[in-house]
């Protein structure tokens, strides 16, 4: 019966485990950046605090996105399980580096699951993760902006107070 399963699937098995594994990692951000969001709040720095609440309900509906392809392909799309998410953290700033950390590691996934598209000729797949790239490059510049504002406003006196205010302003567009 699996086999038959199969051939009604538009995707590879190893292909399919990949997107598996993608679903995992944007649950994984999201629950991240929720509490990245949390230890904000709790630390007086409320525009970062939304500013991860967003960024975690971006990071669901990357995950629904992946998800609602696999099924759309005809495969078995599975809801992962996330644990081991870090509470707390030793600064502001520390914050932000793993935040932009995270979102590298994104998109080094999606590159993975892009090359392994292109070794199976997937180009239904490809294209879809297309989408994801452009996403990719926008959320690794605001990542990035957000962590050069330690840099060019710095921490002492009022700077975190600036940071905190500065950083749901960051903005990406394309040149």
């Amino acid at each position: 019966m699996k086999d038959i399963m199969r051939v009604k699937s538009s995707i590879s098995t190893d292909v399919e485990t990949l997107l598996n594994q993608q679903i995992k990692k944007e649950a994984l951000s999201s629950s991240i950046y929720l509490s990245m969001a949390s230890w904000c709040a709790r630390n007086g720095y409320d525009n970062s605090a939304d500013y991860f609440f967003k960024q975690a309900e971006e990071e669901r509906m990357h995950q629904l996105k992946f998800y609602k392809y696999v099924l759309d392909m005809g495969g078995m799309a599975v809801s992962p399980e996330v644990t081991n998410i870090k509470l707390e953290y030793n600064s502001f700033r520390e914050v932000f580096e793993e935040a932009l950390e995270q979102e590298i590691s994104v998109t080094q996934s999606i590159k993975n699951i892009a090359a392994r598209c292109h070794k199976e000729h997937d180009y239904v797949t490809l294209e879809f993760l297309n989408w994801f790239f452009k996403e990719q490059r926008e959320e690794e510049f605001k990542a990035r902006r957000a962590v050069e504002l330690f840099d060019v406003i710095g921490e002492e006196g009022t700077g975190r107070w600036q940071i905190d205010k500065n950083v749901g302003q960051i903005v990406y567009t394309e040149g």
